[in-house]
C-alpha cells in the first residue's frame, strides 16, 4: 500500500507539472498569436522591458516606467511588422512586453480609462466608427485606454495639431494624466503585456479587435476631450486634459 501511495503521489505531481507546462505553452502560443495579429494589422512592433517584481527588467535604477519602455535605443529602427522577426523575438525573449511605434501607420489617443469608457459609450451611441481599442492596466482609476487611429502623417497644419512633447515621454504621465496623442516618435504597449504588481496575468488587453479599420482621429477627439474634462473635474489635483477646449 505504501508503494502504491507513493506512486499515486508521483502521478499527481506529474499531472500537475504537465498541466503547468501545457499552460505555459498555451500562454506562449496566445502571446505569439496576439503579437502577429497586431503586426498583421500594420502595427510595427519592437521588444520592450518587462516587470520584475515591482520594478523593471532594465538596468536603470529607479526606472520611471517599469515594463513600459523599449529595451533598445534603436527601437524606432527595429520596429517591424515582419512576422518571422516577431516570432524570433517572442521565442528568444519569453517575458518581454512589446511596444508599437506610432506615427507610421497609426496614431494612438491615450486617455484615463474612466474617461475612455465614457467616450467609447458616447461614440458608439452616436454611430461613430471606433477602431481598435486597448486597455492598459487593471486598476479602474489609474489605468489607461488606448484608441488606435489612422495617422495624420505630416499634416499641412502640423504646427496647430501636432501633439506636444509630453506625448513622447511616458514618465511624465503622473503629472499630466489627460489626453495624449501618440504619433511620430512615440510608442505604446500592445497586448498582451504585463505591468508591475499585476501578477502573471496580462494587464494590457484588447477591448476592440486590432483588425478593425483605423478611424480618423479627429472624428473622436471631441468625445475624448469632453470625457477627459469631466474626469479632471472629479480629480481636482490633476492638470487639465490636453488640449484645453
Amino acid at each position: 500500500m505504501e508503494r502504491e501511495s507513493r506512486f499515486s503521489r508521483w502521478l499527481r505531481r506529474r499531472s500537475r507539472s504537465g498541466s503547468h507546462a501545457s499552460a505555459v505553452q498555451e500562454a506562449a502560443r496566445v502571446r505569439e498569436d496576439l503579437l502577429l495579429t497586431a503586426a498583421a494589422a500594420g502595427f510595427p512592433l519592437a521588444p520592450a522591458a518587462h516587470p520584475e517584481g515591482y520594478g523593471c527588467s532594465c538596468e536603470r535604477i529607479g526606472c520611471p516606467t517599469p515594463g513600459r519602455h523599449p529595451v533598445s535605443f534603436a527601437w524606432q529602427t527595429q520596429a517591424t511588422t515582419d512576422p518571422e522577426q516577431i516570432v524570433r523575438w517572442a521565442a528568444s525573449q519569453p517575458l518581454a512586453n512589446f511596444v508599437t511605434a506610432t506615427g507610421r501607420t497609426h496614431d494612438v489617443l491615450d486617455v484615463p480609462v474612466v474617461a475612455g469608457r465614457a467616450a467609447l459609450e458616447r461614440l458608439e451611441a452616436e454611430g461613430v466608427e471606433v477602431g481598435p481599442v486597448a486597455v492598459c492596466g487593471n486598476d479602474p482609476w489609474s489605468g489607461r485606454m488606448l484608441f488606435f487611429t489612422a495617422t495624420r502623417g505630416t499634416p499641412d497644419d502640423e504646427d496647430e495639431w501636432w501633439p506636444c512633447e509630453l506625448d513622447c515621454h511616458p514618465e511624465t504621465l503622473d503629472d499630466h494624466p489627460g489626453l495624449r496623442w501618440h504619433c511620430r516618435g512615440s510608442y505604446v504597449l500592445v497586448p498582451p503585456a504585463r505591468l508591475p504588481g499585476d501578477g502573471r496575468e496580462p494587464a494590457v488587453g484588447w477591448l476592440r479587435a486590432p483588425e478593425r479599420p483605423l478611424p480618423d482621429p479627429l472624428t473622436m477627439l471631441e468625445a475624448l476631450t469632453d470625457a477627459c474634462a469631466a474626469h479632471a473635474e472629479d480629480q481636482p489635483d490633476h492638470s487639465a486634459p490636453w488640449p484645453v477646449r
